[in-house]
């Protein structure tokens, strides 16, 4: 069974802690800001604002590319989370505390903010897009959309890169979590926005000033999270300690 612990605030703040928290600021950072940038550039050169389905495959691919990215140059110093509920689910998993993954959350709040600002700059004021559901999507549809895709992910994370028996798997364990996040926004894009990571959604929301629906994209992929870091710790994983760490 894996330990989740509370952890000790002098253990969080360590050099090899600031450090991995910088990794993740700049892992989010360069992840939401060719994201989210996908989709402005796209609207640019369309000139319309509704994503059609060349739209949705250039977005999926973006996010998917700048994620692989984001979690391979970010591996060997945080563990390339890059996404709160990611976080959350190694804290329910055992493999890093409570104070840690608060501070992970806080770094990579920050980085998407940061790149959603930064977006709205270089872009000349052009409208950072939020996610929301579509039309005739439920706020509850939305919600279970978000639980399921997010355990996707999660649970991809757990096989490839925090399994001990993962082996030579681990070599590909970014662009597997790449690959599952571009194909989770291909099915879910079109109804619930495909967020799967509460610091992708943030982070526009507070560069527009629209949270509107933004509780979904918390309450959905920290459920979804949570229970992948449960099912896989508890289900597949063997401990003879929990190991407690701040990285894979």
């Amino acid at each position: 069974m894996p330990c989740i612990a509370f952890g000790r605030f002098d253990d969080s703040v360590s050099s090899g802690s600031i450090k991995a928290y910088v990794a993740e600021f700049i892992s989010t950072l360069l992840f939401v800001f060719a994201g989210v940038g996908s989709a402005i550039a796209y609207n640019k050169l369309t000139a319309d604002a509704a994503l059609d389905p060349a739209g949705l495959v250039a977005v999926a691919v973006c996010h998917g590319l700048a994620l692989f990215v984001a979690v391979a140059i970010a591996a060997n110093i945080s563990g390339g989370h890059v996404n709160p509920a990611v976080t959350f689910g190694l804290a329910l998993g055992g493999q890093i505390t409570i104070i840690t993954g608060l501070f992970y959350w806080i770094a990579q709040l920050l980085g998407a903010i940061a790149a959603s600002y930064l977006l709205k700059f270089v872009t000349g004021g052009l409208a950072v897009p939020i996610h929301g559901v579509a039309a005739g999507v439920g706020a509850t549809e939305g919600v279970v959309m978000e639980i399921i895709i997010t355990f996707a992910l999660v649970y991809t994370v757990f096989a490839t890169a925090v399994d001990p028996k993962k082996g030579t798997l681990g070599t590909i364990a970014p662009i597997a979590i790449g690959f599952i996040v571009g194909a989770n926004i291909l099915a879910a894009g079109p109804f619930s926005g495909g967020s799967m990571n509460p610091a992708r959604s943030f982070g526009p929301a507070v560069a527009s000033g629209n949270f509107a629906g933004n509780w979904i994209y918390w309450v959905g992929p920290l459920v979804g999270g949570g229970l992948a870091g449960l099912t896989y710790s508890n289900v597949f994983m063997n401990y003879d300690h929990a190991p407690l760490v701040s990285e894979f």
